[in-house]
């Protein structure tokens, strides 16, 4: 689970807009952060937010 401190200050980087987080309920070291104005979802692995745009999945809704 992301500290909340490093959730306030985390942004996305490419619009460096607000994301929202959401914890994998098998495993709560994984993780997505999602920017939904980009439309991108980047994974949190242990604990580790991946945050390189490269890396980033498009959102499926």
């Amino acid at each position: 689970m992301l500290d909340d401190q490093l959730l306030k200050i985390l942004a996305c980087p490419q619009c460096k807009g607000d994301l929202e987080y959401k914890v994998d309920p098998q495993n709560d070291k994984n993780g997505e952060l999602i920017c939904h104005h980009c439309k991108l979802v980047f994974k949190v692995e242990d604990d580790i937010p991946i945050m390189l745009i490269d890396e980033a999945e498009k959102l499926t809704e």
